[in-house]
């Protein structure tokens, strides 16, 4: 019996997790059609098509994805998406940013607000926190792509502001608006890149104790559960021995 529980146990964890994939695949097909329907289908001369397919390889995406998401956005029923962004604070004082794809801004809003709601946030205006962030390009790679020193010679030449390198890989970052180019200048001397993405990286980290951390990562859950929510940033901390605790639980 404590077998076949096992199983049974293992097959809901699977569940799970192959449910969040194709979760996480209908988000990068939309970003995907959006962007060569409000540019070129061909990603190199469509620098918004091309970071969004990076993204999805490096998510393991099949290609036979990509190019359905792609000629999606030829068809005459594809529905017309814009970006949202939403800002407010989670509890503790944690300003957090959530970035949708949306064809419908009141429903998308109404979710967004009833989740901060639920949570004890509060939803504030357009610029309300954004000004606590930096709105930057960061692209990883593994560690085994090169030496330190070879990579942030490489970021240096294509034009990035930042390299941090350790045993894990290589994190380069870039003013938001030069991601394209150094992207493109870093795949041409490092090859693909493991992920290319726009992040609003906080100035200023604010600490929270376990009770404002557990209804924080509720909230962070409940947002990116939606549909037309593309990303959510946060700038909290969580000391290692509240982050111990939470996962034991």
């Amino acid at each position: 019996m404590a077998g076949h529980s096992a199983f049974k146990n293992i097959m809901h964890k699977k569940g799970k997790a192959d449910a969040a994939r194709a979760k996480i695949f209908a988000k990068l097909s939309r970003e995907i059609t959006v962007a060569a329907k409000l540019g070129s289908p061909d990603p190199a001369m469509n620098p918004r098509l091309r970071l969004a397919i990076q993204d999805a390889r490096a998510e393991n995406m099949p290609k036979d994805n990509i190019e359905r998401a792609i000629k999606k956005s030829s068809g005459s029923d594809t529905a017309n998406y814009e970006n949202v962004r939403y800002e407010g604070y989670a509890p503790g004082g944690v300003a957090v940013i959530v970035e949708a794809l949306t064809d419908n801004r009141n429903r998308t809003g109404g979710v967004v607000r009833s989740v901060f709601t639920k949570y004890n946030g509060n939803l504030g205006a357009t610029g309300s926190v954004s000004h606590l962030f930096a709105h930057v390009g960061e692209i990883t790679y593994k560690a085994a792509v090169g030496s330190a020193d070879a990579v942030l010679e490489a970021a240096i030449e294509a034009g990035a502001d930042d390299v941090v390198s350790d045993e894990h890989g290589h994190l380069i970052t870039c003013a938001f608006d030069t991601l394209g180019t150094v992207a493109s200048a870093l795949e041409d001397k490092l090859g693909e890149a493991q992920s290319v993405k726009s992040i609003w990286k906080p100035n200023l980290a604010t600490p929270v104790d376990e009770e404002a951390a557990q209804s924080i990562l509720k909230l962070i859950s409940a947002l990116e559960d939606d549909d037309d929510v593309q990303s959510v940033f946060a700038n909290f901390e969580i000391s290692d021995d509240i982050m111990k605790r939470l996962t034991a639980a």
